[in-house]
């Protein structure tokens, strides 16, 4: 244990950063309701990076095209009032 926390303090002294991965890739039937509705795409953009990251992760886990549009469908209000996919 006593390793992992020596470790620790070498990588803070020394300064590093992770590089983390950004999975930005907006699905193709969230962009088609952004195109349809700008509004839908200025209150998707105000959301925190999180509440982004959880619809986008939401709607694309969904293996057909039918169910990624019932899901943005089903969403939409809740992201205009500016609300999370939990909340």
């Amino acid at each position: 244990m006593k390793a992992y926390v020596n470790e620790a303090i070498e990588v803070e002294k020394a300064g590093l950063k992770v590089d983390f991965k950004k999975n930005t890739e907006i699905p193709e039937e969230l962009q088609n309701k952004f195109n349809e509705i700008p509004s839908m795409k200025t209150a998707f953009e105000s959301l925190t990076p999180g509440r982004q990251r959880a619809y986008i992760l939401y709607f694309s886990k969904a293996k057909q095209s039918k169910t990624r549009e019932s899901r943005v469908e089903k969403c939409m209000q809740q992201i205009l009032n500016g609300k999370g996919l939990n909340d």
